[in-house]
């Protein structure tokens, strides 16, 4: 089994009998989920997602919509199904995450849940146009969000090599619209931060109409990027429900 473009192993754990899919937010990479890696093996194996557009993979055009991330990723996890698989996405990574887990399913791939972080659900809807914006406006926006690096903006350098991504996936997200089908059976676990002005907790609960599965809803004090200051909870608890799963399981 070998990586490819879509997938960082930064704790490679051969011997892990679970592993955990991460992808990233808008203008995000998979190195965001270095930290996760780290904390969660050797048990869990965490397979960080890289979208086209960034870091590595910057030559290579961004993805216009999240149902197009959503193939990628599934065509490259798909030597990765061997052992049980939990999907996490946060913000754009969310709506991904959604659409990777429809795929999994239509492939007799049920993952254990899928934990939607810093989104509203699939069928909540806002008009949102920060993609549309000039260089600067995009900027602020980055910035007024905050998150880890939102302050390496300020290099110019650093601005005109991430700008497209930022970009890109600003439209990805903000064009997303969901497409009714079979809700999933994967239990979803949504979390929020209380301050989060990208979503509100009816849209976060939203998220209980896509599964037949169990729902958990959390919130966590913080912002959009609440997780960046509650790490060790969310990393927690994604752990807590793993080693629940395995414990079923064995």
């Amino acid at each position: 089994m070998t990586d490819d473009r879509w997938i960082r192993r930064f704790s490679p754990a051969p011997e892990a009998t679970a592993r955990l899919v991460c992808l990233p937010h808008a203008g995000g990479a998979a190195s965001y989920y270095l930290p996760v890696a780290k904390a969660l093996a050797p048990k869990v194996e965490v397979l960080a997602i890289q979208y086209p557009g960034r870091q590595d993979r910057r030559s290579e055009p961004c993805l216009e919509t999240c149902q197009k991330m959503a193939d990628g990723v599934f065509a490259a996890l798909k030597p990765w199904t061997d052992k049980p698989l939990t999907v996490f996405g946060h913000s754009m990574g969310a709506s991904v995450a959604f659409e990777l887990v429809r795929r999994l399913e239509d492939a007799g791939v049920r993952p254990t849940a899928l934990f939607a972080s810093g989104r509203r659900a699939p069928s909540r809807n806002r008009d949102e146009r920060v993609h549309t914006l000039d260089d600067n406006g995009l900027i602020a926006e980055v910035k007024r969000l905050g998150g880890a690096g939102s302050h390496l903006l300020d290099d110019e350098d650093i601005r005109s090599m991430v700008l497209p991504a930022i970009r890109g996936d600003y439209r990805a997200a903000e064009t997303y619209r969901w497409t009714p089908g079979p809700k999933l059976t994967t239990p979803i676990f949504a979390f929020t931060g209380t301050a989060d002005p990208k979503v509100d907790e009816d849209e976060a609960r939203a998220w209980a109409e896509h599964t037949t599965g169990r729902f958990v809803f959390r919130s966590f004090p913080g912002d959009h990027f609440y997780i960046d200051t509650n790490a060790d909870a969310v990393i927690g608890a994604i752990a807590e429900h793993i080693e629940a799963d395995q414990a079923v399981r064995s």
